[in-house]
């Protein structure tokens, strides 16, 4: 299995990930990117502003635990959104932000390389 690389906005940390995992992780961008385009729309239906957004917290227990949490109703565009990332396991606990557009980069790179894209 080829590490997973989480390029944050100061550095990068790699992980033990699965394909499946990674193609959830996926999913729930596609759902974020929805929430951010909708929480970014100033305007609702018949001129109200538009509902809050649920934010997304995704959980993934492996090797490690990868816990990756986004509002998507404090930014102005999904290209200006971040995530925080939680990345720990019994000996050690990373906590960063990193960009979205990266993390979905860093997703389909490793999909590609581990042959799932």
């Amino acid at each position: 299995m080829i590490p997973f690389t989480l390029n944050l906005i100061q550095g990068s940390v790699q992980i033990n990930f699965s394909p499946e995992a990674a193609k959830n992780l996926q999913q729930e961008i596609l759902t974020l990117m929805q929430s951010l385009k909708t929480a970014a729309n100033k305007v609702g239906s018949r001129g109200t502003r538009p509902k809050p957004q649920p934010p997304m917290e995704y959980r993934h227990t492996g090797d490690v635990f990868l816990e990756v949490f986004c509002n998507p109703n404090i930014y102005p565009s999904p290209f200006a959104a971040k995530v925080l990332l939680t990345v720990r396991d019994d000996r050690i606990r990373l906590t960063s932000e990193a960009e979205l557009t990266q993390l979905i980069e860093d997703i389909n790179q490793y999909l590609e390389q581990s042959g799932h894209s």
